[in-house]
């Protein structure tokens, strides 16, 4: 056995790039670099797609910096064809930094945030946290851009109560997510926040005043934390004008386990769905004959808001796919004809097994990380997959040499769901699929290595060949 066994090289270039995407919006920047690097050119909503599109041609656009949808046109591409969609999601449960932040306690600067998503949130104590996201800056020419920034050092820390002081701490972790669960970002110090101090009793003193000018965000944040932001921009800190930001463990992804058969890292869910839909798309796209394929329009969509419920102008239930839809095929006699010829993977983690708990599973249905693409059924639909779709991903990971697993929940456990069933409602076909993983929405989750591979390759056989798939079967 080896000391420091080799890895796929597929799991390698994961970890570059969710190292590299700690918010929605870097994980966007990064997909598209991939894209454009493979030859995709970029094309915006408002634009006239009639004066830019042509068969053989690879195309992307963005929303909002915060979701993404590509695509490529067959050679003989005509309106009413088909789709070929991957939809996967590019955010994960964290920590946002509030629109009034500044917070001050006990002789110590806090930042104030807001919990995102289901997270487990107790995996985020004691953790070397920083901040990362999008930041609305003034231009030398007085416009206006949104810059990304990412901030590689350690900054703030939600710092756990000492068991001498909690002697219950083993039996029970409960904490108040409002007050018992703030970030440290500093010590009080005159030159650091304006000579603000906390009150004898330990109560915030320093309450935001109301700011002159409403574009500005200067009274509302420590200064501090609007220095680091403006160093790491190379900006004034007055040109800064508005920000979302995120928290995020800098601790680097990495593999592991005695064979490197792991991936430790955060955002798995679902970063590393959306990383293979970009590597299958990429390398298909790449291929020497690709000029010269027929088929459908082969599609990856990476939505923003899954871990809320989808419900924004960039996540699932928005106007991102029945509007790529509409504009390929813009008449309503060709809309129906294209929606009954497309077909729609929904790619988002899934449960392996846990050697601790294996009683939260299902006898027969235990899948385990490395062990092949995991079909996700649930009898109440809050996975898509029925035989058809289930059946379709059978041939297809065969093509490959691959092998699959079936999921579904306890009758006695509530199940979760993912972008397919709000994206059936369309009227396409659709199937849930995953990796196995573990600790799902801990701020640092289980993967395994050889699973990577595993998605790319489902991803490029569908690509490759669902249309002639779809011709061999009957199912209306």
């Amino acid at each position: 056995m080896m000391l420091y066994p080799t890895s796929p090289e597929a799991a390698k270039r994961f970890l570059a790039f969710v190292n590299a995407s700690p918010t929605p919006f870097h994980a966007v920047h990064n997909a598209s670099a991939r894209l454009e690097a493979a030859g995709f050119s970029k094309i915006r909503e408002k634009d006239d797609w009639e004066k830019n599109l042509a068969p053989g041609g690879r195309y992307y656009f963005t929303r909002n910096q915060s979701s993404l949808l590509a695509f490529t046109l067959p050679r003989s591409w005509r309106q009413g064809a088909g789709l070929s969609i991957v939809a996967t999601h590019v955010d994960s449960p964290n920590l946002r930094v509030r629109p009034i932040s500044k917070k001050s306690k006990a002789g110590y600067l806090q930042v104030g945030v807001e919990t995102y998503g289901g997270g487990i949130w107790h995996s985020w104590l004691d953790r070397d946290l920083s901040l990362a996201g999008r930041v609305v800056v003034t231009q030398r020419d007085g416009s206006f851009n949104s810059k990304l920034v990412k901030i590689d050092r350690p900054l703030l820390r939600i710092p756990t109560l000492a068991i001498h002081l909690d002697r219950n701490v083993n039996d029970s972790l409960k904490f108040n997510k409002e007050t018992e669960f703030v970030p440290i970002l500093g010590l009080i110090a005159s030159q650091l926040n304006g000579g603000a101090d906390s009150s004898e009793d330990g109560k915030e003193s320093n309450v935001p005043k109301p700011n002159a000018n409403p574009s500005s965000i200067q009274e509302n944040h420590h200064p501090a934390l609007l220095a680091a932001l403006a160093q790491e921009l190379s900006i004034a800190p007055e040109e800064i004008h508005d920000f979302e930001l995120a928290l995020y463990d800098t601790q680097p992804s990495v593999l592991g386990g005695i064979e490197n058969e792991f991936i430790f890292s955060p955002r798995l869910d679902n970063l590393l769905s959306s990383f293979c839909a970009v590597e299958a798309l990429s390398g298909h796209a790449s291929l020497p004959a690709f000029s010269t394929l027929e088929g459908n329009v082969n599609c990856i969509a990476l939505f923003n808001h899954e871990e809320i419920g989808s419900v924004s102008n960039s996540g699932a239930q928005s106007s991102l796919i029945p509007s790529l839809l509409s504009r390929l095929s813009p008449t309503p006699s060709l809309l129906s004809q294209s929606v009954a010829r497309s077909f729609l993977i929904s790619a988002d983690m899934g449960h392996a097994v846990h050697p601790n708990y294996t009683s939260k599973h299902e006898d027969n249905h235990k899948p385990v990380m490395n062990g092949g693409i995991v079909i996700k059924t649930n009898a109440q639909q809050r996975y898509s997959s029925d035989a058809i779709g289930s059946f379709i991903v059978k041939k297809l990971v065969e093509r490959k040499g691959g092998k699959v697993q079936e999921f579904e929940v306890r009758n006695d456990i509530a199940c979760g769901s993912t972008v397919g069933p709000m994206l059936s409602k369309i009227g396409i076909r659709v199937v849930d699929v995953g990796n196995a993983m573990l600790s799902m929405h801990s701020i640092r989750e289980t993967a395994g290595t050889q699973d990577v591979q595993h998605a790319i390759d489902l991803f490029s056989s569908f690509f490759e060949g669902f249309a002639g798939l779809d011709e061999t079967l009957t199912a209306d």
